[in-house]
């Protein structure tokens, strides 16, 4: 059959460079992966009760917008920890994870030919998101010397009469990089003087060590002009349970409402059961988790540093982002030798864009003794191609 039954937007998004690393890795026993970006502790306890007692009540749908508990509790979060009001009725939205939050905004807030400013690294999903709304990612490159930190220069650079949205993920993945206060404040003079939506994922926003993280939505004036997205996975992890979050102007919301209706009934019943308790009960965890991700981040860091693999230091989320350039590798080609050879799953740092050329992430999200033998086998393999 003619390759046309397939659409062109869709023929258009290569594969994820995550899944193809993660798929291998998975026929692999002794491989320790430092690919895929999930937290390897267990739901806690008392997240995971509320999640179960629910069931012997209820398996029912919620609403479509969902549960007003949890909505009243994520505005009751946001205010008290970003001094950002938002109506839980008409401007929060409970979505099946941040992936489809994103992709729902993208759908009702694009049209054909639509430019989306998008700093790089960034991740994986992002341009696919923009591309299969039918609108245009534009690349904005971020470097190392300047801490991945994206400028408002580059972004003038890029910006035409077509640009509708700039869609910004800090702390980022894939490098761990986290915006200053003044450099968002800039970003956001940027946005209004160019009458800018503003897409801002910060599903890592928990996750910061010695810095503080600006929600962007909390800027002066930008509430009126931004799409933020959270969720739960990364911080309470809970990724297996897909429960995410839009918060946005009422208009917004709606819209994206309207596509998230004709997608999804709900958001999983349990899940957001689980989300009230995790909310209203879950920042020691928080907190314990924190903690230990700062720890395996400084023996990540300065372990690769040690093999001779420079790597920029991450402020936030749970990635590593080494250079391997100076090896003669491509970060594709260092990716699978180092697979094969030495059993150890990274990701090329190109699949996240063009600024990640010459380098590839390692998520340490992983247990310490897994970490400290992966260096060990990274080591093996860089002494033998250096």
């Amino acid at each position: 059959m003619s390759n046309e039954r397939i659409s062109r937007r869709v023929r258009a998004v290569p594969p994820s460079g995550i899944r193809r690393f993660f798929d291998i890795a998975a026929t692999m026993p002794s491989v320790i992966s430092l690919g895929v970006g999930e937290p390897d502790f267990i739901t806690p306890a008392n997240i995971r009760a509320a999640g179960q007692q629910s069931i012997d009540r209820t398996t029912a749908y919620t609403s479509n917008s969902g549960l007003k508990e949890l909505r009243v509790a994520l505005a009751t979060h946001l205010r008290e920890r970003y001094k950002v009001d938002y109506d839980a009725e008409s401007e929060l939205l409970i979505t099946v994870g941040v992936s489809e939050a994103m992709q729902a905004s993208a759908l009702a807030l694009f049209d054909d030919g639509d430019e989306v400013l998008m700093p790089e690294p960034c991740f994986v999903a992002y341009p696919a998101t923009v591309m299969f709304a039918d609108a245009v990612p534009v690349y904005v490159p971020t470097r190392v010397e300047d801490n991945f930190q994206v400028s408002v220069e580059a972004l003038e650079e890029r910006v035409t009469p077509r640009t509708k949205a700039l869609l910004i993920g800090y702390p980022s993945n894939p490098t761990g990089a986290v915006l200053d206060r003044a450099r968002l404040e800039a970003i956001a003079a940027f946005a209004e003087r160019h009458d800018l939506l503003v897409i801002s994922d910060e599903i890592y926003d928990r996750l910061v060590y010695g810095v503080e993280h600006t929600c962007f939505a909390a800027l002066p004036g930008m509430k009126q002009r931004t799409v933020l997205l959270g969720g739960f996975s990364k911080a309470y992890a809970m990724t297996g349970w897909r429960l995410g979050w839009l918060a946005a102007p009422e208009d917004i919301t709606a819209a994206v409402r309207k596509v998230h209706q004709y997608t999804i009934m709900s958001a999983p019943t349990m899940s957001q059961f689980a989300g009230i308790e995790a909310l209203r009960f879950g920042e020691e965890h928080v907190q314990h988790m924190l903690a230990e991700y700062d720890r395996r981040r400084k023996v990540i860091v300065n372990g690769l540093n040690s093999i001779g693999l420079p790597t920029f230091e991450p402020q936030g989320a749970f990635y590593a982002f080494p250079h391997v350039g100076q090896l003669g590798l491509s970060s594709e080609a260092f990716c699978e030798r180092l697979l094969v050879e030495e059993q150890v799953a990274v990701v090329p740092g190109d699949a996240f864009g063009p600024s990640g050329t010459g380098y590839v992430r390692a998520c340490y999200a992983t247990s310490m003794d897994k970490i400290e033998e992966a260096l060990e086998r990274i080591e093996r393999f860089v002494r033998r191609n250096s």
